[in-house]
């Protein structure tokens, strides 16, 4: 792409999917009230791997009908994200208790009833919505009933479009970096004269690309308009569905199945029992699946250490042929010129905490990503482990597991 990526934000300071701009953007002017003077909000996000829970203040007065919003505390729920208990919905709900309980001890006992409190689904929702609509329901109902049982006011468990998730996460990200809005030394706040930079998230199911635009855009269904602090933004936005870490590396173990009967993204000498159910069960894998198999089998596979050969796996996901706009991405959608400097967080910033963390290689420049990369990839299971060492196979703290299987998004295009 024609832009560069400027840095990597850690997860810590922004919310997995950028669910606060749903704070930013969603609680409106009607809701400010005389007292008390410092408001609370509570925003659960709900992923396709995990749910976090997120509890925001803001000063009773908005600045130009927009909220100045600060992260209060947070909590992260126990299990899987709320679409893996699909065929146990009652435990969607029960999973949030905890978290639940915390907020009420974090948010003063004055509040409660003022504090408005979102459940947003992203892709794994999503996906389940796809395969299974009356189970993804019973799931939405379970985590409703859970959540209308505590003081809170509640404003809804719903399954964020591919379009929020995207808008969410680029607002949140600029208004960390306080492109929106800053308070300045005489004790005001102004609107710095600076751009807004993209936004790159990839998440478990899906992954998202968002950017200010200069003109409308050429399909109406990647074009968002927004005012935020009395500004108004032009804002390209799409969701990639299936191109999510945890569904890219499911398609990428049926495209090795298919192909190879190996896998070249896994490092020799690591080997695995494959269950046939987890690979098809996905939607992601539909166009993969075989006509005939049986779900229960489990296949032997074993890694090849061959980067060549996993990036020809990965640009099998990609289809650049066809485009009937002006310009594409991939797979047909259309996309402005891109250009400026972009954020990534979520799996982007995992993975390359990884190299630099525990791998100790150096990742500074696009030159020595690329050559970590490599370095990784070529090597075997018994010296992946032995870089690994006493970290065993946990990165940095807060950081999810990165292990054999997952060490081919290191050659995403």
């Amino acid at each position: 792409m024609a832009g560069k990526v400027l840095s990597l934000l850690p997860p810590l300071l922004l919310a997995a999917a950028g669910l606060a701009g749903l704070l930013l953007l969603c609680v409106p002017t009607r809701d400010i009230w005389e007292l008390p003077a410092l408001k609370y909000g509570i925003v659960l996000d709900a992923g396709s791997s995990h749910t976090s829970m997120f509890i925001y203040k803001w000063p009773a007065d908005k600045e130009n009908d927009t909220g100045i919003v600060g992260q209060h505390s947070s909590c992260n729920v126990r299990g899987g994200g709320i679409s893996s208990y699909a065929d146990d919905p009652s435990r969607a709900g029960q999973s949030l208790v905890e978290c639940l309980d915390q907020a009420l001890q974090e948010v003063p006992k004055e509040s409660h009833v003022h504090t408005p409190l979102y459940l947003g689904a992203t892709a794994g929702m999503r996906l389940l919505n796809l395969t299974s609509p009356e189970a993804s329901a019973n799931v939405l109902a379970a985590v409703t009933r859970t959540l209308t049982r505590y003081p809170f006011d509640f404003r809804g468990a719903h399954i964020l479009s591919g379009q929020d998730e995207g808008v969410f996460g680029w607002v949140t990200a600029n208004y960390l970096l306080e492109n929106f809005i800053k308070y300045g030394w005489v004790g005001r706040w102004f609107r710095p004269r600076k751009g807004t930079l993209g936004a790159m998230d990839l998440g478990g199911a899906s992954t998202q690309i968002t950017f200010e635009m200069a003109s409308p855009a050429e399909d109406p269904a990647n074009e968002v308009r927004l005012r935020l602090y009395g500004q108004h933004y032009c804002v390209y936005t799409h969701s990639f569905l299936c191109y999510g870490r945890d569904q890219v590396l499911r398609r990428l173990l049926a495209g090795a199945l298919q192909t190879h009967g190996f896998h070249p993204c896994w490092p020799r000498g690591y080997s695995t029992q494959v269950l046939l159910q987890d690979v098809y069960e996905s939607p992601c894998t539909a166009a993969q699946r075989p006509q005939t198999f049986n779900s229960s089998t489990r296949v032997s596979l074993a890694g090849s250490s061959d980067p060549a050969l996993c990036r020809g796996l990965i640009l099998g996901l990609f289809n650049f042929s066809s485009c009937r706009f002006s310009r594409c991405s991939f797979n047909g959608i259309f996309q402005p010129p891109v250009a400026g400097n972009f954020m990534a967080f979520s799996a982007f910033f995992y993975t390359v905490d990884f190299l630099r963390s525990v791998m100790g290689l150096p990742v500074a420049t696009l030159q020595q990503l690329e050559t970590a990369v490599v370095t990784v990839c070529n090597q075997t299971w018994s010296q992946s482990r032995a870089d690994l060492g006493g970290a065993g196979k946990r990165g940095t703290k807060g950081q999810p597991e990165v292990h054999a299987e997952g060490l081919e998004l290191l050659l995403l295009p």
